[in-house]
C-alpha cells in the first residue's frame, strides 16, 4: 500500500487526503489548525496537528518515509507562502522522493520547483481551462490528454453520424482525426456483456449509430471541431 501526507487541510488538501483515502492509500493530513484536523480524523489513517515548518515535527511523524507528500497550505497572506516554501525545502532536505506542491499562480509554482518541488499543481488554472474547454466543445463528455494540446475524448454519435459507416464519416480528412473505439448500447443491440459492446480498431465499413460512445484521439482545437448535432 502506497503511503501520502497531505500537508494543509484547507479545501483542495480535504478532498485530496479523503479521496486518496477512499481509493485505499494510507493517508497522514497534516495542518496547523486543530479544527482542520479534526474535521478529517474519521476519514484518514492518521491526521496531525503540527508546524510543517518544523523538519524534526514531520520526522517525528514519518512524513520522511512517505512514498508521495503533497504540499496545499493556503498562499492568501505572505506568510502562508512562506510556509509552503519552507516545507517543500524540508521535504526536499529529508529526502521525500515526490514531493506535489499546489500553486495559485504560475510564479509561485516556479518558486516551488526551485526549491525541490518535482511536480506543481495548478488547480485553479486547471480548472479554468477544463471549464474554458467544455463551454467551447459541450459535446466532448471527458476527456485524456496524453500530450500538450492532444487529447482521447469520449463523444455520445450525433445525429449526423447516424446509420453511416466509418469511410462515410471520413473523421480524418474531415477533422484530423483519429477514431479509436466504439462502444454500443448493449440493449440496443442485443449484446449479452460489456465486452460484446466494444468495437476496438473499428474498420471503415463499420456503421456508427447515433448515440454510440466513440472514443476519438486528436489534437484539442480539432476535437473542438467536431459536430453537435
Amino acid at each position: 500500500m502506497r503511503r501520502f501526507a497531505v500537508i494543509g487541510l484547507g479545501r483542495f488538501g480535504q478532498k485530496l487526503a479523503i479521496a486518496l483515502a477512499m481509493s485505499g492509500a494510507e493517508v497522514i493530513a497534516i495542518d496547523k489548525e486543530r479544527d482542520q484536523v479534526e474535521l478529517i480524523r474519521d476519514q484518514v489513517a492518521h491526521a496531525v496537528r503540527l508546524d510543517s515548518t518544523d523538519m524534526e515535527a514531520l520526522r517525528s511523524q514519518g512524513i520522511d518515509k512517505v512514498d508521495v507528500v503533497t504540499v496545499g497550505i493556503g498562499q492568501g497572506t505572505a506568510q502562508g507562502f512562506q510556509a509552503a516554501v519552507l516545507t517543500v525545502v524540508n521535504l526536499r532536505q529529508m529526502g521525500v522522493e515526490q514531493i506535489y506542491a499546489r500553486a495559485e499562480s504560475l510564479a509561485a509554482g516556479e518558486v516551488f520547483s526551485k526549491v525541490g518541488a518535482t511536480e506543481v499543481i495548478y488547480p485553479e488554472i486547471e480548472s479554468a481551462e477544463r471549464w474554458a474547454y467544455k463551454l467551447i466543445a459541450p459535446q466532448i463528455g471527458e476527456k485524456i490528454d496524453f500530450a500538450p494540446g492532444y487529447s482521447l475524448a469520449r463523444i455520445e454519435a450525433p445525429a449526423s453520424f447516424g446509420g453511416r459507416t466509418v469511410m462515410d464519416l471520413q473523421l480524418r480528412q474531415k477533422y484530423n482525426v483519429n477514431l479509436v473505439l466504439i462502444k454500443r448500447n448493449s440493449e440496443a443491440w442485443g449484446r449479452k456483456t460489456e465486452r460484446d459492446s466494444i468495437i476496438n480498431v473499428p474498420a471503415p465499413d463499420t456503421i456508427v449509430q447515433e448515440g454510440d460512445i466513440l472514443m476519438i484521439a486528436g489534437s484539442d482545437a480539432d476535437l473542438a471541431r467536431l459536430p453537435q448535432e
